[in-house]
């Protein structure tokens, strides 16, 4: 039999595969949505995996912020599946009744051997009219938004590991186990920890690079107990929501547990609830003699009110138990390539900041990659922001959560380090609700463009210079504690201080009274804030209740009292 050649295999199924105009390498949330709206807008895109869907993720706690950026990255792109994620319903509805509600951030500091003081309890509910946080069952979610990237047009290959990226001046390309090879004008890493751009450049940062230190251990339970029913109070310590209607926070010198239910909704049928345990690796070593599970419940059983909460739980799935999570790059662009949200750098669960971070990094990303597409140009600098940006996140929410996780040995210094978190809240909410309004409004995608342009990228209130000295302040404070050169409940009496005579702390919320435990706006609340806002609040922050034009611009007058309230 004649041999054939490589020109007669061409028409045969050998044929080589085609050039995608974008490779992303991961297909969770965040390579996922990418690849629904560069596909939505024409581009051929190739979604790759080394594992399939469904299955488990971490990251399963929303934030209000979470919910509007994907809500707008719906509306900007045309892309209404991602306006599911945005509310309870939604869930429910278009995806699958397996998702929980998360009506509050909950935060009981313990100590060992002893009951919880309810005297130091705190409740955070952030106010929306519109949008319901939630509890997301990654393995639905996540797989419902990969499905919809699909019918957009992306092509997919799962359990396809990268062995080998190829980064070269006029393509890309990435190479399989097999040999198989893919190539492309551009790379997008949203492969996580494990991000194979980061292995070949050489991109992480050295561990001392970061101030945050913790390891962590998860998995997913059964008969997990509802925090209100493991506290030993009187109905006059019980917060305004059920503490089992929001992502539990027990913290610890150095530590914190988590309860993140799925079952905590009229009409789930998720028996589950995630759980899982972050603590420092200096103080708390990992114990190899053990296995995860009888760590973690001897971690309970030091907490009497923890030890209750799993009493009776059962573990379904394996537990993971990671050593230091925290990890850095030092760029996270590049010609042709871009390192996506936990491809770039993770520091901590506290927060809930994962999935608000992926969505604010996908919406810096989209739109400058579609315009490199048309014009063919990758060079470096158009994508300079996106690596600002998550530089920016990561140094924020790095001195953020080392603060905290200083501030858990005194209740003092970790009231203030708590209320300077939710000092940003409602104003970053407020400060999109005007941009994407002006947006809605004009439909004049510079709109969005010029939301960008803030002093500090990644800033939890990125353009306020008061609250940028705040938050410096806080971390002032808080290291001079963790070198030894004054004590907890010092740093806390003077950081107290500064959080209630700073300027950029919305009145009529609480959060400048020490002894507001539950911060739960009602209306009223709201409508005294925004004219306290408008009419005697900080100069850089009065555009939150009188928006913005299509510059970005402040503007002098602004909408009616009610249609500055939180969205």
């Amino acid at each position: 039999m004649a041999r054939r050649t490589a020109g007669d295999r061409a028409g045969l199924r050998l044929a080589a595969p085609p050039r995608y105009d974008v490779i992303i390498m991961g297909s969770g949330i965040a390579g996922s949505t990418l690849g629904a709206i560069l596909a939505k807008q024409g581009v051929s895109v190739l979604l790759l995996d080394g594992g399939t869907h469904p299955r488990f993720a971490v990251g399963e706690s929303t934030t209000l912020y979470t919910l509007k950026v994907f809500r707008l990255l719906a509306r900007r792109y045309g892309i209404p599946e991602l306006e599911s994620l945005t509310s309870t319903d939604g869930i429910r509805v278009d995806i699958a009744p397996t998702s929980g509600t998360k009506r509050h951030f909950g935060f009981i500091r313990h100590e060992e051997g002893k009951e919880p003081d309810p005297a130091e309890f705190l409740q955070f509910s952030p106010p929306s009219k519109a949008l319901q946080t939630g509890h997301l069952f990654r393995q639905d979610t996540d797989a419902y938004l990969f499905h919809a990237a699909i019918r957009y047009g992306c092509d997919v290959r799962q359990a396809f590991p990268v062995e080998d990226v190829e980064l070269t001046e006029d393509h890309v390309a990435v190479v399989g186990k097999s040999g198989e090879r893919h190539e492309g004008r551009y790379l997008v890493d949203a492969s996580g920890f494990r991000s194979p751009i980061a292995k070949e450049l050489g991109l992480r940062k050295p561990p001392e690079a970061l101030k945050h230190h913790s390891r962590s251990l998860f998995t997913h339970m059964l008969g997990v107990r509802p925090t209100d029913a493991c506290l030993r109070v009187g109905p006059e310590d019980a917060p305004p929501i059920p503490w089992v209607e929001g992502t539990m926070h027990h913290l610890f010198d150095r530590g914190w547990f988590w309860s993140i239910p799925f079952n905590n909704v009229p009409g789930s049928k998720n028996p589950l609830v995630s759980v899982g345990l972050t603590l420092d690796e200096r103080m708390y070593p990992k114990n190899h003699d053990i296995s995860p599970e009888e760590e973690f419940r001897g971690f309970a059983a030091r907490f009497p009110a923890v030890e209750r909460l799993f009493a009776d739980a059962r573990t379904v799935r394996p537990w993971v138990s990671a050593d230091r999570i925290q990890y850095a790059s030092t760029k996270s662009v590049g010609h042709r390539w871009c390192l996506l949200s936990h491809a770039a750098g993770f520091i901590d669960p506290l927060y809930s900041r994962g999935l608000t971070n992926t969505g604010e990094v996908v919406n810096s990303l989209a739109w400058r990659l579609l315009e490199a597409l048309a014009e063919d140009d990758f060079d470096e600098e158009r994508f300079r922001y996106v690596d600002e940006l998550q530089q920016g996140l990561i140094r924020y929410n790095d001195e953020l959560v080392n603060c905290s996780f200083i501030s858990f040995q005194d209740h003092a210094l970790w009231n203030a380090v708590y209320r300077i978190w939710c000092a940003a809240e409602v104003p970053i909410n407020l400060r999109f609700d005007r941009f994407t309004e002006r947006f809605l409004d004009s439909g004049d995608d510079g709109v969005l463009r010029a939301m960008e342009e803030a002093a500090h990228p990644g800033l939890p209130v990125p353009g306020s210079a008061g609250y940028k000295a705040l938050f410096d302040d806080m971390v002032r404070i808080c290291e001079a504690v963790d070198r030894g050169e004054r004590t907890a409940a010092d740093g806390g009496a003077e950081l107290l201080k500064t959080v209630v005579e700073a300027p950029v702390v919305l009145d009529h919320l609480g959060l400048r009274d020490p002894e507001c435990r539950f911060v739960y706006p009602m209306p009223d609340d709201l409508r005294r804030m925004a004219t306290w806002l408008r009419h005697d609040g900080p100069d850089e922050l009065r555009y939150l209740t009188t928006g913005v034009d299509v510059h970005g611009a402040p503007l002098s007058a602004g909408p009616e009292a009610e249609k500055a309230l939180p969205h």
